[in-house]
């Protein structure tokens, strides 16, 4: 598959954004956070702001976007409609949140009841935007049990860096907050891992053009080309990244999103501030910045079955 930066960005700032949000919420509601002005102002402006960055992002992308709205319209059959239904329901709680935290300076009772449900809200949206890639039969790599969960996890892995980074910066960070960054990156990398095996292992034999048109006793080739120039399909659905690019890209995943920010981690929990903070910052940037070559390799490397059709 073509990887668009517009679906990139989107992925990857908005499952940050998320994941920021999610946490917040609930550690608003536990009373692990003082609501302090500036603290919710920042940190909850930073969860909105990429998350909103994503969702437009990812309106852009489509043929029409003035259009998008009729998305929501098709929730019964479709997780991207159902993505975007979450999505918006989500703000509301989610701009609860923000009145009861930043203007009244409180995190109890019905602000305390909002950010759980921003958190909910905030997993189902990242959970459908998962099952989009993950409900499309013709591409093997999406259509496995590690789609969706690469998804929340990785979320979750983003938006726990960025919390740390946020409240080292306030001075305010609990020792167990960049322990469970090094936690969730180190699930995350494995997770990664994983994939990236169970993708390497599929069966090429199914994919052949005999596979795909359920003819067998012989060898189905094609004798002419469906057309002479190059269409939209090929242009979506039939890009092909080189072996060694490949290789390349995931060393350069496997250290900018999970090895070099452990290792930051691991510095900022031997360190006190301001330093631990400097190198919270860094390990969430770097992470960030990791994660969006991790998703230009998640639809580089996917493959459709349509490409047979031509050959491929």
């Amino acid at each position: 598959m073509r990887p668009a930066y517009s679906i990139i960005f989107f992925t990857t700032a908005s499952g940050a954004g998320y994941g920021l949000l999610a946490l917040l919420g609930l550690l608003a509601a536990v009373g692990t956070v003082p609501p302090d002005f500036w603290l919710g102002l920042i940190g909850l402006g930073l969860a909105l702001a990429l998350i909103s960055a994503g969702l437009l992002s990812s309106a852009a992308h489509l043929g029409r976007p003035e259009r998008a709205w009729r998305a929501v319209s098709q929730w019964r059959s479709s997780w991207l409609s159902r993505e975007a239904v979450a999505a918006i329901a989500t703000y509301v709680p989610a701009g609860l949140l923000c009145i009861g935290w930043v203007l009244l300076g409180r995190t109890d009772g019905w602000v305390a009841a909002a950010g759980t449900t921003a958190a909910a809200g905030a997993a189902v949206t990242v959970f459908c935007t998962g099952m989009i890639y993950a409900s499309l039969p013709p591409i093997a790599q999406w259509h496995s049990p590690f789609t969706v969960p690469s998804y929340l996890i990785h979320a979750a892995m983003t938006g726990t860096l960025l919390l740390n980074a946020l409240l080292q910066s306030f001075g305010v960070a609990p020792a167990w907050v960049p322990q469970l960054g090094l936690a969730a990156t180190l699930l995350g990398w494995g997770w990664k891992i994983a994939t990236w095996r169970h993708n390497d292992a599929l069966p090429t034999a199914a994919s052949t053009i005999n596979a795909a048109t359920g003819l067998k006793g012989g060898e189905v080739r094609s004798i002419e080309w469906p057309h002479t120039e190059e269409n939209f399909v090929l242009k979506e659905m039939g890009f092909q990244v080189a072996r060694k690019h490949a290789a390349r890209l995931r060393r350069i995943t496997h250290g900018a999103a999970f090895a070099l920010p452990s290792l930051l981690l691991a510095a900022a929990m031997l360190t006190s501030w301001p330093v631990a903070a400097v190198l919270s910052i860094l390990a969430a940037l770097v992470q960030l910045a990791g994660m969006s070559v991790e998703r230009w390799l998640f639809f580089a490397e996917a493959r459709h079955t349509v490409s047979l059709y031509y050959g491929r």
